[in-house]
């Protein structure tokens, strides 16, 4: 059976909210997490976007057991991949074997910040592997350049490097993606239980790398009430297609989530207490081959979540 992870949502806590957050998961059973890394909300009453760099550390600083992975951040416009390189040096330093860095190419929505091109996806994809190239040849250390098609390095050396580089893994949706992370990925990382992701990577010469998937559900004590908070908090949810990847601004997001209802938010996001649900959600992944699932509990109620998923679903998938 999968690993049950929990998911860090950068954009609905404040940074104090997510170090509680993250030592209530330990507590409660959850192997590992992941934490997203925004400079925006995806709406304004997320309301949320600490910078995730700070709150990893405090993560460490406080947790014993919890492995943590960003998930994802992007190293290709808004930060360079050589501070990526040295801020997950860091972060895997405090964490001995605990910290995964999960990269992925961005969304318009934080890396337009300073005033960059947002290039098409062929584009974005061919900077996210030589970002990756930039990143591992820093962390084999000493003195560093890198001249490439989109980043230059010169003369760099990471002194603060831990003992054993953390892994990579890569974010994917659609069979382009899925081949970059068959081919440079340490791990995938997606949101969907997409079977020919997985096919990508066990047809690659390292088949047994973690496939990790995220499942967005809404815990509450009644369904109803799960129901208007998913589509309070999250009404993303509901949003397909390429906006995710190409608007700018929470307002936008906002504009289009007047168009979306409960009910397609519901289509997408378990909502209500019923504990079959969510092992339905989270099997679905395990047949199409995963090996690790972590779940996003959108909403404030984040110890209710814990509780129900500590006596109800965890003991249930060991």
């Amino acid at each position: 059976m999968v690993e049950i992870g929990y998911a860090l949502s950068s954009e609905e806590h404040t940074a104090s909210a997510l170090l509680a957050n993250a030592r209530a998961a330990e507590e409660a059973g959850f192997g590992f997490a992941f934490i997203s890394d925004h400079y925006h909300p995806w709406s304004d009453r997320q309301g949320q976007s600490p910078f995730v760099w700070s709150v990893i550390g405090a993560i460490a600083a406080t947790t014993t057991r919890l492995r943590l992975g960003t998930g994802v951040t992007c190293p290709t416009t808004r930060i360079h991949p050589a501070i990526i390189a040295q801020a997950a040096a860091t972060s895997a330093s405090l964490m001995p074997g605990r910290f995964i860095l999960g990269v992925g190419t961005g969304e318009n929505l934080n890396e337009h910040i300073l005033g960059d091109r947002w290039p098409e996806v062929e584009v974005r994809q061919r900077m996210l592997e030589e970002a990756v190239a930039v990143i591992r040849q820093l962390w084999e250390g000493g003195y560093q350049s890198f001249e490439g098609e989109f980043y230059t390095v010169e003369n760099a050396r990471l002194y603060s490097l831990p003992d054993q580089p953390p892994p990579i893994y890569v974010a994917a949706a659609g069979e382009h993606a899925g081949e970059l992370a068959a081919q440079i990925g340490d791990g995938l990382i997606t949101t969907s239980p997409d079977r020919g992701l997985i096919e990508l990577m066990e047809a690659s010469e390292r088949p047994a790398r973690p496939k990790v998937g995220q499942v967005t559900i809404c815990w509450a004590s009644d369904e109803a009430a799960a129901r208007r908070t998913a589509h309070e908090w999250w009404p993303t949810a509901a949003i397909t297609g390429e906006a995710s990847q190409e608007l700018p601004l929470p307002r936008h997001f906002d504009q289009l989530a007047q168009m979306v209802t409960e009910d397609q938010v519901a289509q997408s996001v378990v909502c209500g207490p019923d504990p079959e649900r969510h092992l339905e959600k989270i099997r679905a992944f395990a047949d199409a081959g995963f090996t690790h699932v972590y779940v996003h509990q959108v909403g404030p109620d984040q110890a209710g979540f814990m509780q129900f998923y500590a006596n109800e679903v965890l003991p249930r998938l060991s």
